[in-house]
């Protein structure tokens, strides 16, 4: 049967490393991970809880496709909560995880052949699922002097569709500040570019307050997600917050690609919303554990990285010991059982020098991995 040229995408090299590491300990070896981009915890104790109350009174069939509404004020609540932001909740959008934000949006902004800007190093699926949509995804190759996120000089000769930002960053963890914000959203205005703003590691910062690009403007459009901060990875429920005047776009898209985000997820992601002492508490691992990094890596000579603002991972230049990031990352696993991501992955020109860490594991699993990449480097 012939292929669609349009599944022709680069593979997610961490969902490979993930099933090595699999079979590694399906075999019976002790693995730490620190390729996960995921938290260890379950979803909130309440959200649990809500949804087992509503599997016995509901049969959780089909919500609207824009998500139930309830839920799309709790979102807008939020933005008034934490960045002093009034959104009229008609403008939230409930979505089968940001995966399914991010498609509603490339398909809603984008013809077939445009070009968005997107950051390397950059999640990688912003690549493949632009790709899949015969949309052109251009590279912007950010500077460490930058902090890995993109500036306007970096596009302003390339005649840009579309512009994806990301802040906290994946693999980086570096984030926007509101000049650095305001700079590009007042550039994509100049030149007549849709921003986007990926914004699904907020509410994990370590020292300083994200921004949201909703804080600066009602033209972009901002995703966001419960898998990161909330701890609902598997659940599969995001949002996204587009203007006004796209409500009903968005909504002719998500009924015929999803019908709706899965109604059992978005019942404990309401209440998940609540679970402020829960989801604090993870917070509090996670600095703890950022802390380990900062003062670990350097000892097994992993000390040239940005230090994270925020999300659970630290991005590590490994120039010094290979231009093969994959095969390093095969050899870590394979002699200390450490599974760390290629950043191949991230930045397909610079990546063979780098390697992404995380560090959402439990504190014990850190130390552990610590000393074990203390140990393989020490050779």
């Amino acid at each position: 049967m012939k292929n669609s040229s349009r599944g022709v995408v680069d593979p997610f090299i961490v969902m490979d490393v993930m099933e090595e590491a699999r079979q590694a300990e399906e075999a019976g070896r002790s693995i730490i991970h620190m390729e996960v981009g995921q938290p260890s915890t379950a979803a909130p104790e309440s959200a649990r809880a809500a949804l087992a109350e509503a599997m016995e009174r509901d049969p959780l069939g089909y919500s609207v496709a824009l998500g139930l509404p309830e839920l799309r004020a709790r979102v807008a609540q939020h933005y008034a909560d934490k960045h002093e932001v009034q959104i009229d909740p008609s403008r939230v959008v409930i979505t089968p995880g940001s995966s399914g934000a991010f498609i509603l949006a490339f398909t809603a902004l984008f013809d077939a052949g445009a070009k968005v800007g997107v950051g390397e190093p950059g999640y990688p699926s912003y690549r493949q699922i632009l790709k899949a949509l015969d949309v052109t995804p251009v590279g912007l190759q950010t500077s460490a002097e930058n902090r890995f996120q993109p500036v306007s000089s970096d596009f302003a000769e390339l005649a840009l569709d579309g512009l994806l930002v990301a802040s906290p960053a994946n693999p980086s963890g570096t984030m926007l500040c509101r000049a650095a914000m305001r700079e590009l959203i007042d550039a994509c205005n100049a030149q007549g570019i849709s921003f986007i703003s990926d914004e699904i590691y907020q509410g994990i910062e370590y020292e300083g307050k994200a921004v949201s690009a909703l804080e600066l403007s009602d033209d972009v459009y901002v995703i966001n997600s419960f898998s990161k901060y909330f701890s609902m990875t598997g659940w599969r429920v995001g949002w996204m917050v587009v203007p006004q005047e796209h409500v009903r776009l968005i909504e002719r898209l998500a009924q015929n690609m999803f019908i709706c985000a899965p109604h059992a997820s978005q019942i404990a992601a309401l209440a998940a919303m609540d679970c402020n002492e829960e989801l604090e508490g993870n917070l509090e691992v996670y600095r703890k554990n950022r802390e380990l990094m900062i003062e670990g890596l350097p000892k097994a000579g992993l000390s040239n990285f940005a230090p994270p603002d925020g999300a659970f991972y630290i991005y590590v230049d490994v120039s010094h010991v290979t231009n093969d990031s994959r095969a390093l990352a095969s050899e870590i696993l394979a002699e200390v059982g450490v599974a760390v991501t290629p950043g191949l992955d991230f930045d397909p020109i610079r990546g063979g020098q780098t390697l992404r860490l995380s560090y959402a594991r439990a504190t014990g699993e850190i130390e552990e991995g610590l000393r074990r990449l203390q140990r393989f480097f020490e050779r």
